[in-house]
């Protein structure tokens, strides 16, 4: 029995850059000096207004049975309870940056979308698909690529939903 690649692959970013080439997805993945730590560092790195830069969030579902991933539009914050009735489930909580590098080897500000040996299910809110790309961190805060939100629904295998305050 082989391995999974993403068990050989140990450099985040090329953990989603493999992801997007098996998907299917073209997106060019883009190295900048500057941090995209922040939406709002993000925003000045990239060169667009916050609404269009992808938050992706990491939540424990039932204490760590799984994990979801929340693709916000920068300038939303999540409804938790949204979430835990999307999902079923009895509690979901962010991640602590401990628990999200232990699940997914990515550090926040720098998690990516895709990229992950175990893809967690993913909520993408509606509001990205007002716009015709959004800027999503591509495994450190350095790395970002761009996606439109169809691709980011298909290459996810997410649900668009009602997931904001």
């Amino acid at each position: 029995m082989s391995q999974h690649p993403f068990e050989e692959i140990t450099e985040p970013v090329e953990r989603v850059r493999f992801s997007l080439r098996e998907s299917g997805c073209d997106s060019r993945i883009v190295h900048t000096e500057d941090t995209i730590f922040t939406v709002e560092d993000a925003s000045r790195a990239v060169g667009a207004p916050p609404e269009e830069i992808l938050k992706s969030l990491l939540f424990s579902v039932n204490d760590g049975e799984s994990w979801a991933l929340v693709l916000m539009s920068g300038s939303n914050k999540v409804h938790d309870k949204k979430v835990k009735r999307l999902l079923g489930a009895r509690k979901v909580r962010m991640g602590s940056a401990e628990s999200i590098m232990g699940f997914s080897g990515f550090s926040p500000g720098g998690v990516p979308p895709v990229g992950y040996a175990a893809p967690p299910t993913a909520l993408l809110d509606e509001d990205l698909f007002l716009y015709g790309v959004v800027w999503a961190a591509a495994g450190t805060d350095h790395d970002f690529f761009p996606v439109s939100p169809a691709e980011l629904m298909r290459i996810t295998r997410g649900t668009r939903a009602d997931v904001k305050k």
